[in-house]
């Protein structure tokens, strides 16, 4: 049996990995000239970034498919867990260092924010317990199956879903947890990472710091796309063929059932098709004859960033591999993002450094700096006008609060927006997770793995079920593993 695979994503590369291995011929259509989506890479003077991405949880995952590569094949995927998460700043010189150890995170956090030990770990324990009682069923499985719901797991996780915060917001179980302003907003951030609002998404995305602050934070030993490029070295000795600049035009169906594409003007057929295309322009150009799910296809749409890739003339010790910059008004932030649909003028900053820990990714006594701001979905907002003015207020935030004219030390730079984001991704509008989670029913309302009607026809990445970030779009895969039938 055959399938082919539109788009090349990580989502899409781990789908040809477990298909192939169960044993059918795959093909992989990739619209660009390289892999991974988001999770790419690029090189300018002497610097390395990785284009998308930046945080690495969860790495087992990448380890299962590493484990399904051919017999013949010596494919390895080394990285290394760190000992810090992230480094916090505010305004006021507050600086706090997240480490990954529960324990010595509170230490530090007692020790900068004077709030109790006790409080920290029992909050990360929480989300633990959130995280474990629930992850097997909202994200391991199709939430479109009645299997899932009979399930050995489903019960204890009924039995505790009064304590997932489906009815409250992660503001206010944080507020409520936590109670210090700068713990609150530090915690709050966690809703960034698919996308929502903390004061509109539920309680149950607490559990998001689990990964983080007790699992752990990761780093591919050469950088984020070590991710993309090992997938694609297991995907390929399977026999996975992968075809770049193949545009798909069409998903073909026939009498309900999926029969295959075409790309470049040509008929690809198969027995099973996936795309790892956005949701959708996947329905709106590939299955522009089928009915549309207009109540998915019109959900809000997930946040989106402007990225400035600097190459720095400098080295700056007190910064780390992931670093925060706090806007004074965090709810501000957010009301401007998913309300009014503008940025705030006082944006929170995200930088990355991945030189800090691949010394090879800039020149000798610089840093690649990777800048980030959230920024909505290009809805028709001036870009022009909007860019010059968030880099302005992001220069004039890092002088602030560094204490250095970083404008100086710019050698190089490169960047990406929603408008970008969306022609190179065909991300729709640029949303970086599909939909946003700003809903307690969220989790049900994003697009099955599979399609109701069309026999042969299943969805991975970041846009279906179960999110955005790249243990997810993973985890999509595996979803489609268990739904697609054996060769």
């Amino acid at each position: 049996m055959k399938a082919v695979i539109v788009g090349a994503g990580i989502g899409g590369l781990a789908t040809s990995i477990r298909l192939a291995k169960k044993g059918y011929e795959v093909e992989v259509f990739e619209q660009n000239n390289y892999l991974g989506g988001k999770l790419s890479v690029f090189e300018q003077e002497g610097f390395r970034f990785d284009a998308g991405p930046s945080l690495f949880t969860l790495p087992e995952l990448v380890d299962d498919l590493v484990a399904l590569q051919s017999e013949e094949s010596t494919i390895k995927f080394p990285y290394k867990k760190l000992d810090e998460s992230c480094r916090y700043f505010w305004e006021d010189g507050k600086r706090l260092t997240a480490y990954t150890s529960p324990k010595k995170f509170a230490l530090e956090v007692e020790q900068v924010l004077g709030v109790p030990v006790k409080v920290v770990t029992d909050y990360i324990k929480n989300a633990e317990f959130k995280y474990e009682k629930s992850a097997k069923i909202f994200l391991e499985k199709s939430l479109h199956k009645r299997s899932t719901f009979l399930s050995k797991e489903i019960l204890p996780a009924l039995l505790s879903i009064y304590k997932f915060g489906l009815f409250e917001s992660m503001n206010q179980v944080n507020e409520s947890k936590l109670k210090h302003p700068k713990l609150v907003q530090l915690f709050n951030r966690f809703a960034t990472y698919n996308g929502s609002s903390p004061y509109q998404a539920p309680g149950i995305l607490t559990s998001i710091a689990n990964l983080e602050l007790n699992r752990g934070t990761f780093y591919p030993e050469n950088g984020m796309y070590q991710i993309t490029h090992t997938l694609a070295q297991v995907a390929e000795s399977l026999g996975v063929k992968i075809h770049f600049n193949a545009g798909v035009e069409k998903i073909l169906v026939e009498n309900k059932v999926a029969k295959g594409i075409v790309v470049n003007g040509k008929i690809s057929s198969a027995d099973l098709v996936v795309s790892n295309m956005d949701i959708y322009p996947t329905y709106k150009k590939l299955l522009s004859d089928q009915k549309q799910p207009e109540n998915i296809l019109n959900q809000e749409r997930s946040s989106s960033a402007l990225i400035f890739y600097w190459g720095i003339e400098k080295e700056f010790g007190e910064l780390g591999l992931h670093n925060i910059f706090f806007s004074d008004d965090y709810h501000q932030e957010f009301h401007n993002i998913f309300k009014t649909k503008t940025i705030a003028p006082d944006p929170t900053i995200y930088v990355n450094i991945t030189s800090k820990h691949t010394p090879s990714d800039a020149p000798d006594g610089m840093e690649n700096w990777f800048v980030m701001v959230n920024v909505p979905s290009n809805s028709g907002q001036d870009w022009d006008q909007l860019i010059p003015e968030i880099k302005k207020s992001v220069l004039k935030k890092l002088k602030r609060m560094l204490g250095i004219d970083i404008a100086q030390y710019i050698k190089t730079e490169s960047i990406l927006e929603p408008r970008t984001i969306e022609s190179k991704t065909s991300s729709y509008q640029g949303a970086l997770y599909g939909s946003s989670s700003n809903n307690r029913y969220s989790a049900f309302l994003r697009h099955p793995n599979f399609h109701p009607k069309i026999k042969g026809l299943y969805f991975s990445g970041g846009s279906v079920h179960p999110g955005g970030g790249i243990p997810l779009c993973l985890l999509s895969a595996k979803i489609i593993d268990d739904l697609s039938p054996s060769v």
